[in-house]
Parts: structure tokens; C-alpha cells; sequence
């Protein structure tokens, strides 16, 4: 088998995920389209309607941008029901017909528009520096890719994913018939589509604007027949790692499959930002837990004598650089905390709970990362907590998981981020990691561009 990297940019292996005898037979196949966009004179400010992807959009940031400007985007990814059901629970059903209404009214009163002809977009964030992390600049391209499952080894996943969260981006996308946000996926090029891009941003770009978070935000329309092709043919060599929509790249699958009687399709493709990581290196963070039903003290107890466990100063910050220097020494590590301004360093777990708790059916990789040990052995085994909505919060900083912790009474559960080498390395053996195990960054703003897929 191939030893190449699933971003390595070489001609597409052979070899496989999972199956030693499988042979990719083409790369990435990125189309333009028509993009979707809002028209400037019919809304207060662009950055008004804008949304960062629904998953990291918690209840009262969902309310602001609701607030913000009454055609945001969070409307339609994240749809209230429709304003006659009152009733305590609506129907889902409810919600996406509402998500669908809102996008063929909008279409038709001007505040959608299709763009005049298909295209490829170079979208650029500039996201300012803060006191841990220097300014980042991230280019790549917006297009509709052919949708493939992990056997094809084209585009590879890393994480597992829950069946609630695939059904209800199955029903939005199947009722409004529209990819509402895209993707984020890396791959490493051989320097044409990066070409092409670096051409791109000379340009006067098609829209320009700045979200509350300071991030910069450029998009480009690439339409000339020639780059396009450039663009293909860099692609067509690459293979792709999902870093961040794992259950909307399975919610394609799921629609593509529903519609494989139809003759060329528009749900054989998807909306998707493809970044080539070799030119712009994403930043890669831990996503945190919060035990809603386990007190800090209860958990504390639960773990007997078979971890090492010491109170460390805080602040939130401290706590986090124990974790950090913890982890430098090897070996698995978290942080607990009630959000009272305590927090325990928790570590160093016997061999012995590990190998009987861990499966041994992985890589040795897998089987002693974090985010495997805490839901096999700490969650599963020693916690018995379940992994459902209403037992486990998922909080994408440890500041939001420590606040999280004290308004519910709860256990936040801090960990330390996953080098990309090791996503990459467990994803080409066709190795999934427990879900939100990593949080890849920036992500793209919601609303910048949608495809309608009736226009094909």
C-alpha cells in the first residue's frame, strides 16, 4: 500500500482505506455553479447576514443573528417551525418547510440572486491576531464535489458521526433542495489551483466584509474556461480530508443515494471549500464535553485509584497550560471543572483499565487518544454516561464548556487539541475518530454563497 499522506497531492494511490486491494481511480472533481448570493442593496450590511455553521451556533448567538437582519442565513440553517405551529414540540417537518419558504420567498423578492453564470469562488478569510495565536490568512475554493463514499478513498473522513444530527440536515437539505453551507475539506496540490487562486486575488473581488469576530472576509468568481481546467487538473490528482461537516458530507451520500435513479444528478455533488493545507495550514483545536448530569464531585469520586488526579490554580487559562505541559510528557490527560474557579488535572490511567476497556481492534494510535479513552473508558465504563444530547454538551472553546458547566450544574470536560498528522495518518488507514474529536478552523461563513440545486 501507498505510505503517501491523504493530502500528500501525489498521483492518486493505490491503495486504500481499510481495503489493501483498492484502487482510487480518479481525484477530486470540483464543479462551478451558479452561486446564490444576497444582494447588498437589499440587506442592512452583509456581515448581518452572515452565520457561522450551524453546529457551533449556541442558542443565544443563534438569537442575535436572528436579530441582526431578518433575512440572516441562521433562518433558513437553522429554521424556527412555522409561525402557526405553536405547539410545544413541532414537528421537523415543520421547521424545513418553513427553511423552504423563507428561500423561495427571498429569491423572489431580490434578496437572492443567482449569480449570471457558473463559477468557482476563491473565498479568503483574514482572521486577526489574538494574544495566543498570530494573524491567519486562509484562501481556497468554493465549488460543487463530486460526492463519493470512504470506499472510493477520494475524500476520507476522520470522525464518527450520530444518526440525529445526519437525519436533520437530510430533512433541511431534501425539503429546501439547496446546499445551504459549505463544507470545509484540505487537500495538498501540486501548485495549479494554487496558481490559479493567487491570479484570483489581484482582482477586485465580488464581495468584501467584516464579521463581529474581526475575521476579514474576500470572495471571488473564477469563470474563464482555462482556469477552470487548470483547476481540474491540479485536483484531479488529490485526495481530500474532511476537516470540518462530517455529518453533512454523510447527509450528501444519503441524498445522493436516495436519487442515483436520476441521470446526472445535482445531488452527485455538494457545496464544499476545499483549502490546500501545504499553502495555508489550518489551526486545529480540541472540542470540549460537558456532563450535564455528573457533578464535578461525583466524577471526581467515580474515578477511584486507578488515575492520578491534582487540583491546579487557575484561572481557565492555567488550567489549560497544566494540561498543555501534562500532555508534552505523553500519555492521556484532562481537566475538570464545575465552572467555580476549580479545576483538576486528571491523568496517567492504569494499563490495566485501558487495556480492558479500550477495543484492541484499532491502531495503537486510536486506542490511546483522548478522545477514544475518554468515551470508551471515562464515559462508557467508568462515568455511564450516555452519549446523547441530553447527557453531553459539545462546546468548541473551554472558556463557553467552563460556563456551560456552572449553569448546569455539570462536569466540564477540558482536552488538549490533535496534532493534523495524526487525523491524517488514523484517516488514510480508514480509522475514524470518536466524533468532535477535532474543531478545524476557521471555518467559512454561512451565507456568503448557496446553491440552489434547481438551478442545476
Amino acid at each position: 500500500m501507498s505510505t503517501s499522506s491523504a493530502e500528500d497531492g501525489a498521483e492518486t494511490p493505490q491503495g486504500g482505506p481499510g481495503d489493501p486491494g483498492h484502487v482510487a481511480t480518479a481525484g477530486l472533481s470540483l464543479s462551478p455553479f451558479r452561486g446564490l448570493r444576497y444582494v447588498p442593496d437589499r440587506v442592512g450590511a452583509l456581515a448581518a447576514v452572515t452565520s457561522p455553521p450551524y453546529d457551533v451556533v449556541d442558542p443565544g448567538r443563534r438569537l442575535d443573528l436572528e436579530t441582526a437582519d431578518p433575512h440572516n442565513v441562521v433562518r433558513l440553517i437553522l429554521p424556527r417551525p412555522e409561525p402557526e405551529d405553536s405547539g410545544d414540540r413541532p414537528d421537523r417537518d415543520t421547521r424545513y418547510r418553513h427553511a423552504a419558504r423563507l428561500l423561495r420567498d427571498w429569491q423572489r423578492e431580490g434578496v437572492l440572486a443567482a449569480d449570471p453564470e457558473p463559477a468557482l469562488y476563491v473565498y479568503e478569510q483574514r482572521v486577526p491576531a489574538t494574544a495566543d495565536s498570530p494573524e491567519l490568512l486562509q484562501r481556497g475554493l468554493i465549488g460543487a464535489l463530486a460526492v463519493s463514499g470512504s470506499e472510493a478513498g477520494v475524500v476520507l473522513p476522520h470522525e464518527d458521526v450520530m444518526p440525529r444530527p445526519v437525519a436533520d440536515r437530510v430533512g433541511l437539505m431534501r425539503t429546501t433542495r439547496a446546499n445551504l453551507e459549505p463544507l470545509l475539506l484540505t487537500y495538498r496540490g501540486k501548485g495549479g489551483a494554487a496558481d490559479v487562486i493567487e491570479r484570483t486575488v489581484r482582482d477586485e473581488p465580488l464581495l468584501t466584509t467584516a464579521t463581529s469576530d474581526g475575521t476579514h472576509h474576500r470572495l471571488w468568481a473564477v469563470t474563464a474556461p482555462d482556469d477552470i481546467a487548470e483547476i481540474g487538473r491540479d485536483l484531479a490528482r488529490c485526495r481530500a480530508l474532511i476537516a470540518d461537516g462530517h455529518h453533512r458530507w454523510e447527509m450528501y451520500l444519503r441524498l445522493q443515494r436516495e436519487h442515483r435513479h436520476l441521470p446526472r444528478s445535482p445531488w452527485d455533488r455538494g457545496l464544499v471549500l476545499l483549502v490546500d493545507t501545504a499553502r495555508y495550514p489550518l489551526r486545529v483545536r480540541a472540542i470540549h464535553r460537558v456532563l450535564y448530569r455528573l457533578p464535578v464531585g461525583e466524577a471526581l469520586e467515580r474515578l477511584g485509584d486507578q488515575w492520578k488526579v491534582k487540583e491546579i490554580p487557575g484561572p481557565l487559562a492555567s488550567a489549560l497550560q497544566a494540561l498543555a505541559e501534562q500532555k508534552r510528557h505523553g500519555g492521556n490527560g484532562f481537566v475538570l471543572t464545575g465552572g467555580d474557579g476549580s479545576f483538576w488535572l486528571v491523568g496517567e490511567p492504569e494499563e490495566a483499565l485501558l487495556d480492558a476497556t479500550v477495543p484492541h481492534d484499532r491502531p495503537e494510535e486510536w486506542r490511546h487518544l483522548d478522545a477514544t479513552v475518554l468515551h470508551t473508558t471515562l464515559l462508557d465504563h467508568t462515568w455511564h454516561v450516555p452519549d446523547g444530547p441530553d447527557d453531553i454538551g459539545y462546546l468548541h472553546t473551554a472558556a463557553a464548556a467552563e460556563r456551560e458547566a456552572a449553569r448546569t450544574g455539570g462536569t466540564a470536560v477540558l482536552l488538549h487539541p490533535v496534532r493534523e498528522s495524526v487525523v491524517r495518518r488514523l484517516a488514510e488507514q480508514g480509522v475514524t475518530m470518536p466524533r468532535k474529536s477535532t474543531s478545524f478552523g476557521p471555518k467559512p461563513a454561512t451565507g456568503l454563497v448557496l446553491r440552489n440545486l434547481e438551478l442545476g
